[in-house]
């Protein structure tokens, strides 16, 4: 029935979720969703419970499916960025090797990585000074990072295979997603809430840099858009590209918007780092009584609050902005509004009952 047919590797991540979606109001996929739980609310997904790092179920799972597109839209953190390679990249050469196995049909992969091509991986986090805005023709870090592992792997099979390849590095994305290990937008409407409950000060986190200098963020939404136009645009063929909002803003205002949007103060900002992890610690028992006494879902404050990454974006010594001159000159003109990000997002939570 469909010309297209996609395989999501990751469907119920904040990424994988949000092109599904996009991806059903396309309206010309039949789509198909690699998960450990069926995704929520999509049932024009077709599911595939294997996990990728197990490459016999992987092979064997796959084995009939013949998609024409992969998107790759996941991770697993590890404790060090050896294991992060080794990890990471096992699972992209399983499920690039299943769906290759015995003929082809793929004509084109996309990988989801990010801005830490330009920091460096969590171990070195931030502790070089690239040069601002990120251009995707930067030289690689001289340092481990499994989204170099990734895209090589990428390289070296669409190189056997013939298939086009594209790689997308969002910066922070904010999006509906419950149970992401990177959530900024879920994190902080968990965090306000917080503070509203118990009269608690709405104190930015960050350090000085962030709290004043020129930022940007991506849209899930944006990037599911991104992601499915690179996919399916001869002149998008074979590129790596930065995918943010195309809005810059400074946090010191984008926090007044949040305040105002969960009926908060600001704080004033003390001049340095009062990091989310030292905040929230203990707030499981505060969350649990918000739950019951708003009738929420019953998600343990663990599963929203991604607090550790949050920490990581808001606490970075140096500006953070993306070049996206090469998405224009390719055609992709898409952008967003990035109070409307996080307003959108809090308003569908709210509606979701996942906040009070």
């Amino acid at each position: 029935m469909y010309e297209k047919r996609a395989l999501i590797v990751g469907v119920t991540g904040i990424v994988g979720n949000n092109l599904a979606r996009h991806l059903v109001a396309e309206g010309d996929w039949e789509i198909h969703g690699i998960s450990r739980n069926p995704p929520q609310g999509l049932s024009q997904v077709k599911p595939v419970a294997v996990d990728v790092l197990d490459a016999a179920a992987t092979r064997a799972a796959l084995a009939d499916l013949k998609p024409t597109h992969v998107f790759l839209c996941t991770w697993t953190r590890m404790q060090t960025e050896t294991e992060n390679c080794r990890v990471n990249g096992a699972m992209v050469r399983n499920v690039l090797d299943a769906v290759t196995a015995g003929g082809s049909n793929v004509r084109h992969v996309a990988l989801v990585t990010g801005t830490k091509n330009y920091l460096g991986p969590f171990e070195m986090y931030a502790r070089n000074t690239p040069e601002t805005p990120f251009r995707e023709d930067q030289p690689r870090l001289p340092i481990e990072n499994f989204y170099y592992v990734q895209e090589d792997i990428v390289f070296e099979a669409a190189a056997r295979h013939g298939f086009g390849w594209s790689v997308h590095r969002p910066h922070t994305i904010v999006g509906y997603a419950v149970g992401n290990a990177m959530n900024i937008g879920v994190t902080l409407a968990a965090y306000a809430s917080l503070c509203k409950a118990t009269g608690r000060p709405f104190l930015f986190p960050g350090s000085p840099t962030q709290h004043g200098a020129i930022a940007d963020v991506t849209d899930a939404r944006l990037l599911a858009r991104h992601v499915a136009w690179a996919s399916t645009t001869p002149a998008a063929r074979n590129e790596a590209f930065n995918v943010a909002n195309g809005d810059i803003f400074r946090w010191k205002r984008m926090w007044g918007v949040i305040a105002d949007y969960f009926g908060l103060e600001v704080a004033p900002y003390p001049g340095e780092a009062v990091p989310l992890e030292r905040q929230m610690k203990g707030d499981d028992a505060v969350w649990d009584r918000l739950v019951a006494a708003h009738g929420l879902q019953p998600n343990r404050l663990e599963r929203l609050a991604s607090a550790w990454h949050t920490d990581a974006d808001l606490g970075r010594p140096i500006e953070c902005v993306n070049d996206m001159n090469k998405s224009r000159r390719l055609g992709f003109l898409g952008w967003q509004d990035t109070e409307r990000s996080f307003t959108d997002l809090f308003d569908q939570l709210r509606q979701e009952r996942v906040i009070p």
